[in-house]
């Protein structure tokens, strides 16, 4: 049996951050300007990820639970700082958020 060969896709990210589904769910909203919306969809709009799909600058992905489970807070981790996870409290200003987590380098929405 001839075995498939592995392809490469290509993608336009700058950086990933990974953000627990579990913690997201249990809060039910608590970020955005009207604190009702998920952390990943408001941090997507703060750093000008227009799309979850390849082409957009940098990548906001859920995952299964991280096992923090902190009480009214969700935990993420940018893919190139491993070590480096935050616990970011419901309600935090997405201007704080993206600065925590390091992504000042990714472009930020225009106008």
């Amino acid at each position: 049996m001839s075995e498939k060969p592995i392809k490469r896709v290509k993608a336009d990210w700058s950086e990933v951050v990974l953000v627990c589904r579990k913690c997201s769910k249990k809060l039910d909203g608590g970020f955005g300007a009207d604190g009702d919306q998920k952390l990943s969809k408001a941090l997507r709009k703060a750093i000008g990820a227009k799309s979850k799909g390849r082409k957009a600058k940098a990548a906001v992905i859920e995952v299964d639970c991280l096992d923090v489970c902190p009480k009214g807070a969700v935990v993420a981790v940018r893919a190139s700082a491993p070590k480096d996870w935050a616990v970011i409290p419901r309600g935090a200003s997405m201007t704080a958020v993206v600065e925590r987590l390091g992504l000042g380098g990714v472009e930020p929405p225009a106008g």
